[in-house]
């Protein structure tokens, strides 16, 4: 059938992009154009994307005018989920749900560039190693880069602390924002965070396969592969209004930093907040 077709050319092009990795003639993105990003990957990979974002989260955007539709800016979220559908999920969601589709370039872990089938993967939906030296390019650019700064911390929180943000770091995405001169753009997402359950992490393990830690959850490795299935919960990722990085005006820089890291972390917090206050099912929404 047409849609088994489309499908399976969508499996192909992530399959290609994870066996890239590997071999004689693998490729490291990070010594590629652009970072390795190909913003023609997103459209191949699509079909698969647009499972996972329309019928298996069902995911729903809300105030995403709110980004802008040209020029850059700074997308702050909040992170969760185990494993990092929740990245997928934003850059998919700025993509198809936007007025004025947009490629979002967000930055990832130093992990996920060590794990030979997670890299390129990574590199061709955009995603970039997380850094200034990185970000502000893209920034300068007009590109719309994406961040999440309660980092592996937040990816891996545990089941009983669910949608309690982590601290926000030392405010390096702030700093970024002043340096480029870009609104703060703060995104809550509600729903990831019960895709994995998680109750316990092995780490000592997990370093072979590129990933920071193996999960423990109610169905793995209880149900072995199927066991990662996440839970089809439905998500909502809402889109706040922008927030400028004030000027300094003779404030030590650091006081200011924090204080609007405090703030952006505080209003993420306050949609989380209100969108949980609406929810009446984490399956059904």
């Amino acid at each position: 059938m047409p849609g088994e077709k489309t499908i399976r050319s969508a499996m192909s092009a992530i399959v290609e992009a994870m066996r890239a990795g590997y071999g004689v003639h693998k490729v490291d993105p990070q010594t590629l154009p652009d970072s390795g990003h190909d913003p023609s990957f997103i459209e191949r990979a699509a079909p698969v994307l647009e499972f996972l974002y329309g019928k298996y989260f069902r995911v729903r955007s809300v105030d995403i005018e709110n980004v802008p539709a040209d020029g850059p800016a700074l997308l702050v979220a909040n992170h969760s989920g185990g494993l990092p559908y929740d990245g997928a999920m934003l850059i998919y969601s700025v993509f198809r749900d936007h007025p004025a589709p947009r490629h979002l370039r967000t930055l990832v872990a130093n992990f996920a560039f060590r794990s030979p089938w997670m890299s390129n993967v990574v590199a061709r939906i955009g995603g970039v190693r997380a850094s200034t030296e990185t970000a502000m390019p893209l920034l300068s650019s007009g590109n719309l880069v994406g961040v999440f700064p309660e980092g592996l911390k937040g990816v891996g929180k545990m089941f009983r602390e669910r949608y309690r943000l982590s601290r926000f770091g030392r405010g390096g995405f702030v700093r970024l924002a002043r340096q480029a001169n870009v609104p703060i753009i703060p995104v809550a997402i509600v729903g990831a965070e019960e895709i994995h359950p998680l109750l316990g992490k092995i780490t000592s393990l997990a370093e072979p396969l590129g990933i920071p830690y193996i999960p423990i959850t109610p169905t793995f490795p209880l149900l072995g592969p199927f066991g990662l299935l996440p839970v089809p919960t439905k998500w909502t990722i809402r889109f706040g209004q922008p927030i400028r990085v004030p000027p300094l005006n003779g404030d030590p820089e650091a006081d200011v930093t924090a204080t609007t890291a405090e703030q952006v972390r505080h209003t993420i917090d306050a949609m989380i907040a209100d969108l949980l206050a609406q929810r009446r099912s984490i399956i059904f929404g």
